[in-house]
């Protein structure tokens, strides 16, 4: 699977050592040497992968900088810290244990966009590697100061003042899965004058429980917390780019209003517009509203956002899959720097977790999907007869098909992995948001 979102299979079959050597030989070669930054999950085969692509990258002129188990942000911090050329994570993010992938950065730590993937896919489909001589191979050095340096950065924000988090004696369960957040979390919660319960906290790549942080798969930590008194549940997902909170009841937050909160606290700080993907709730508009800024929506994907909100220059930006994206520290997801913001407001806000998301906008929304293969159609003739029954309202169309109504929105989307449409909605209950994906289904189907 190749997209915006990396280069990831199931290990063995899909990722091997053959086309991991091809990719990062191709990436290699497309930063003209250089220094690159390689961090990795805890999978089990992090180890494997991290061994050939270090001596891939020294084979075509790379010095490598290898920071091991670390999350994602991290890396990406590492490759400003170092000034370096680029950076590879090796996660698979919230996919299965058996599943790793290679994220690519660029020299700014962005995740590489569509131009820059396809330059690298182009060199890879040629296969003209040209490795270098004995003498000119590149160097491997360790930093092992990765993760401090990325906590450090987070408590000099001008905004996140230490003091005033411990002085409100927080106690926080962390669920990290077992993954790249395990030491990280804990480290920056203690920093923070924390006290910390850890659930899920060894990083063995041995993930207990669905790593992917959605509902269904987070009863044990808000289990947890209803037996023991804390004030908060942190979860993410292996490679800790994404945040789920749980308010001190147990009850979960939902993955939309991560960057909700992360939002309403940047605004009150720093006034500006935000950014997020068209497939976010309307909860991020309504609180970008209430500072008087505009919510700018891009195409799925996290460079995708990234690159609106730098061009409408936004003060903060995410997705609703829990990922904050605060470009004053690194233009990329960081669950660790949301954990921080969380946090400040709710010890500036003096609030309990449950009273303050409950002040937020409150919807619902339903996701199902469309079987081309049952219509006899493809993906772009059922996207363009979505747009001309809906033309009157104006639909988007950066990404796929997006419409929006006075009380909710349903956004028709292609799968790049497999034939089908996607089809999420959203309204104030999740009956009104099923129904009203149903009856636009209906009306093209």
């Amino acid at each position: 699977m190749i997209s915006v979102s990396g280069i990831r299979g199931i290990f063995g079959p899909h990722l091997n050592p053959e086309n991991l050597v091809t990719f990062t030989a191709a990436y290699g070669i497309w930063l003209d040497g250089g220094t690159v930054v390689v961090g990795r999950d805890s999978r089990v085969t992090g180890q494997i992968c991290e061994d050939i692509v270090c001596a891939t990258l020294q084979s075509v002129g790379c010095d490598v900088i290898k920071v091991g188990i670390a999350p994602t942000p991290t890396v990406a911090m590492g490759v400003l810290k170092n000034k370096a050329a680029g950076g590879i994570i090796l996660t698979a993010s919230h996919n299965p244990a058996q599943w790793n992938a290679l994220k690519l950065l660029n020299s700014k730590s962005e995740f590489l966009d569509a131009e820059q993937g396809r330059e690298v896919l182009d060199i890879a489909e040629k296969g003209t590697f040209s490795y270098k001589m004995f003498d000119e191979i590149g160097s491997i050095s360790t930093d092992e100061s990765a993760i401090d340096y990325h906590i450090d950065k987070i408590l000099e924000l001008p905004y996140i003042d230490a003091e005033t988090i411990k002085q409100k004696k927080f106690t926080v369960a962390v669920d990290a899965v077992n993954g790249a957040g395990s030491i990280a979390l804990p480290k920056l919660l203690e920093k923070l004058g924390v006290k910390v319960h850890k659930l899920h906290c060894e990083p063995n790549g041995i993930f207990p429980h669905n790593p992917e942080p959605l509902p269904e798969h987070l009863t044990e930590i808000c289990d947890f917390i209803k037996k023991n008194p804390c004030d908060l549940g942190i979860v993410t997902d292996p490679d800790a780019d994404r945040l789920a909170l749980v308010d001190e009841n147990g009850r979960l937050f939902g993955e939309e209003y991560t960057q909700v909160a992360a939002f309403d606290f940047m605004l009150g700080k720093t006034p500006g517009d935000t950014a997020t993907n068209l497939s976010s709730s309307r909860a991020a508009d309504d609180i970008s509203k209430k500072y008087g800024k505009t919510c700018h929506r891009a195409a799925v994907g996290e460079i995708n956002v990234v690159k609106v909100m730098q061009a409408k220059g936004a003060v903060i930006s995410g997705e609703g899959n829990g990922g904050v994206i605060n470009p004053d520290l690194h233009p990329g997801r960081d669950a660790l720097v949301g954990t921080a913001m969380i946090l400040q407001h709710l010890a500036e806000l003096n609030v309990k977790a449950s009273d303050y998301r409950d002040t937020l906008p409150d919807y619902e929304m339903s996701k199902q999907k469309i079987e081309l293969s049952k219509l006899g159609t493809d993906a772009d003739a059922l996207l363009e007869k979505v747009e001309q029954q809906y033309i009157e309202q104006n639909p988007n169309t950066t990404d796929g098909v997006k419409i929006d109504f006075e009380d909710g929105w349903v956004h028709f989307r292609k799968s790049n992995t497999e034939p089908i449409v996607r089809v999420y909605s959203e309204a104030k209950t999740a009956d009104e948001a099923k129904t009203l994906a149903d009856n636009l289904i209906a009306s093209i189907i």
